[in-house]
């Protein structure tokens, strides 16, 4: 036997196949052209009866395809990125190129405008070929392949691998059974939908090899063109390449001359279909297979191919579908309609100021820093809406897994649950949610308080939430600069002086504070309770830019907290317009409590503020307050104009190294890089007339004195005497020991505060007792003196 020669195993197979299929056939005729006949012969019965008992119907319905995210430019939609589980983009009878169509008949299916479905001589034709060549022809039409095509659809959309696999192996096996449910839904197909319906549901399914699903896929990636500009030699490629797609596909240079060769066929199949003049016959012939006529297209699937500037934003958008309720009743239906794909999705992104505010954190923030693992970002948030406006980070976006020190995929602005990382200590930024817990409880921002580093014993601090947090030893704190004693709160806002806020959290309740934070939204970016330890007063707890931007915003509003939103809209596969995420925005603040705060952090931002230089000074006001962790391992600086509020971060993403001890590329020590990354980001913000902030309201009186009492002069009192004033005035009194005074020893000499200073109550009065040593004595008229008797030369006195 020569190789060519088929063997008896091959013979006998084709030989039963043939039988088998021409008993099917005459079944079919019989039951297409006359269904009410008993057709006689046990075969026949049993095969009618297995007929009958298999599937009815079938709908030709959407497959997956692409979808697409979009941003605004200049109040244009733009598109930043293509998301998708398969590459396919369906398009309508009208967009596919008359030439595709005909080289699809003329190659796989000849009969397919006169049968119904199912072929019953191409059937015992494709027998009587196989019993001398099998495997030389197939038998399945167009409409049969469509069907298998669903089924395989069907298998790739499980959602495991191993039920996929399955499936798959159900829906191509090579069985009786399988073919018999094709032919079924086959015929009933034919019966509800048009010839026109059913090629172009097939030219939208088909396997295109590569990955690429349906024929407008298929043209932009082999030839970068769309469907309905392809020539006849390119629609007889691509239509060669789903006979046997691993093997046809032209991306691969050792499939070429296959393809030509099954091209070919399906031209000369056109030509003597009438559907190709000899000129175009001769022209497409001519035309090679190769580099110089191939135009691939890599497919730009996934945010790690999406716009430079827009790919952790891009992440993010993913990482939101499961809470998108335009997307179905649940996080796992939504999941799956977003697999399927067709979504355009509408967001909140401005280019014009992401391009500004990604530019500014890579100039200022390299991501190949050798001493550190620097990390930066920046993130700004329309106040009044929570549209989430700018989203940059300086690590290139990666996730592939091959990522390097200069790449990642995880989202250091956002929460954990959403693409982020466990988030990072804020600093000093969280010092404001205490600032607005102070005013809740009715004191005012020029209240005196001790600004002082010291130590101080866990149990003096209140935790009514949970007061084993303020138990253990006692609770030691530093400023980050030399200032001490006594400053109003205002002031300490200003200088962020870490001993004033401990002042004012004891006289608060630390739960309290935590709970207001939490009001504008504050919380953990692990998922995890905010700790309400004295030290979470002065930022130990781990938050996301996105939260901190937001908070802002919502102190700079008024009081009013949004929720932070990605997606303006959506349109659906159908072409219906959805809504995007909801605007959930509340009013959790007072408005006095807000615009008294607000009118404290402006100080921050101007000459004396330890953020002036993230000024845009550009007559914009801004609020404003820094963040620097112990050693200098994470800086922020969180900003806001009465429009749009914006969170800058810059610290280690591991390890610990001090930012202060970091030179920048450009020069600048690492402690001021926040200020230069925000500096840009609000000038553009600003620039833009419908951004462009206005002034902050003023505060009104009471929040500015609180319920502050003028501390009393006690001087040259008895120590007794001093303490009770002091005391009936609602001050704790200390003592501060002995001083230097002219007072007599042992009586009052002085307090810290001085007298007349406006304390709340509540606060602790030092009292210092005089050590007399300055102290002048007064004389005694009781005492007598002895007589003096007068000179007897002196002078008589004056008259």
């Amino acid at each position: 036997m020569t190789p060519s020669q088929p063997s008896a195993f091959q013979i006998i197979g084709a030989l039963l196949g043939t039988i088998f299929f021409s008993v099917v056939a005459g079944v079919l005729v019989a039951a297409l052209v006359v269904p009410a006949i008993t057709v006689a012969g046990a075969t026949v019965k049993n095969t009618v009866g297995i007929f009958d008992s298999l599937p009815t119907s079938i709908e030709i319905n959407q497959q997956p395809q692409q979808n697409r995210i979009f941003a605004i430019s200049n109040g244009e939609n733009v598109q930043i990125a293509t998301v998708f589980s398969q590459n396919r983009e369906e398009v309508d009878w009208g967009h596919v190129s008359a030439f595709v169509k005909d080289a699809a008949v003329s190659g796989e299916d000849r009969r397919f405008y006169e049968h119904g479905g199912v072929d019953p001589q191409g059937i015992v034709r494709a027998a009587v070929k196989n019993l001398a060549n099998p495997g030389a022809e197939g038998a399945s039409t167009i409409t049969q392949q469509y069907i298998k095509n669903t089924f395989i659809q069907a298998a790739m959309e499980l959602p495991t691998e191993a039920e996929q696999a399955a499936a798959y192996k159900e829906a191509i096996a090579p069985s009786y059974n399988r073919k018999l449910k094709e032919i079924k839904l086959a015929i009933s197909l034919e019966k509800r939908y048009s010839k026109e319906d059913i090629l172009l549901a097939y030219l939208n399914i088909a396997n295109f090899g590569d990955a690429t699903y349906g024929i407008e896929a298929a043209a932009r990636r082999y030839f970068n063109t769309t469907a309905l500009e392809l020539t006849a030699a390119q629609s007889a490629t691509l239509i060669a390449i789903v006979q046997e797609p691993s093997a046809l596909e032209p991306a691969d240079p050792n499939n070429r001359a296959a393809n030509v060769v099954r091209r070919d066929f399906i031209l000369n199949s056109m030509f003597s279909d009438g559907k190709l003049s000899p000129e175009q016959l001769a022209e497409a012939l001519a035309t090679p297979l190769d580099d110089t006529t191939l135009v691939l297209t890599a497919p730009s699937n996934g945010c790690n191919v999406a716009n430079d500037y827009t790919r952790y934003f891009c992440d993010y958008v993913t990482n939101l579908i499961p809470d998108l309720a335009s997307l179905g009743a649940d996080a796992t239906e939504r999941a799956a309609n977003w697999k399927r794909g067709g979504y355009d999705v509408y967001t909140t992104l401005d280019m014009g100021l992401q391009v500004v505010s990604q530019n500014a954190v890579w100039n200022n923030a390299p991501n190949n820093a050798t001493a550190l693992q620097l990390g930066a970002t920046a993130i700004s948030i329309e106040v009044g809406t929570g549209r989430v406006l700018t989203m940059a980070q300086n690590k290139t976006y990666d996730n592939t897994g091959d990522s390097d020190s200069t790449t990642t995929a995880v989202n250091f602005n956002t929460d954990k649950a959403y693409g982020g990382s466990s988030g990072f200590q804020p600093g000093s930024t969280y010092k404001v949610f205490t600032l607005l817990n102070w005013l809740q409880n009715g004191h005012g921002i020029n209240e005196l308080v001790d600004g002082s580093p010291r130590t101080i014993a866990q149990r003096e601090f209140t935790n009514s939430c949970d007061p084993s947090q303020v138990v253990g030893v006692d609770y030691t704190f530093k400023n980050d600069d030399a200032l001490r004693g006594p400053m109003t709160v205002a002031t300490g806002v200003q200088k962020s002086v870490n001993g004033a806020f401990i002042s004012m959290a004891l006289q608060l309740d630390l739960c309290k504070i935590k709970e207001t934070a939490a009001s504008i939204g504050v919380h953990r970016a692990d998922g995890n309770e905010l700790s309400m330890t004295p030290s979470s007063v002065l930022g130990t707890n781990e938050i996301a830019p996105m939260t901190m931007a937001a908070a802002y915003a919502a102190i700079a509003s008024g009081g009013t907290y949004c929720a932070p939103v990605a997606v303006d809209r959506i349109v659906g596969p159908d072409g219906a317009d959805l809504p995007g995420q909801a605007k959930d925005c509340t009013q959790q603040l007072d408005g006095e409590v807000a615009t008294t705060a607000a009118f404290a952090m402006e100080a921050v931002m101007v000459a004396g503020g330890t953020a002036t230089r993230a000024n845009p000074n550009d007559g914009v006001e801004y609020i404003g307050k820094t963040g620097t962790t112990d050693s200098s391992n994470h800086t922020w600086v969180v900003g806001a104009s009465t429009k749009v509020a914006t969170a800058v971060w810059v610290g280690n993403i591991s390890g610990y190294y001090p930012l202060r001890s970091y030179r920048s590329p450009n020069g600048s020590q690492g402690g001021v890089i926040r200020h230069d990354i925000f500096r840009p980001i609000a000038q553009a913000v600003d620039a833009v007339p419908a951004l462009r902030g206005t002034d902050f309201p003023e505060p009104g009186g009471s929040l500015l004195t609180g319920d502050e009492v003028s501390i009393p002069d006690i001087a040259a009192q008895s120590t007794e005497a001093a303490s009770a004033v002091l005391e009936a005035n609602g001050f704790v009194v200390a003592s501060g020991g002995p001083v230097d005074s002219a007072i007599p020893a042992g009586l009052a000499a002085r307090t810290n505060p001085t007298a007349g200073s406006l304390l709340a109550k509540g606060s602790t009065v030092t009292l210092y007792t005089s050590d007399g040593a300055r102290a002048v004595a007064t004389p005694d008229p009781s005492a007598t003196q002895d007589a003096v008797a007068p000179d007897p030369g002196a002078p008589a006195p004056p008259g």
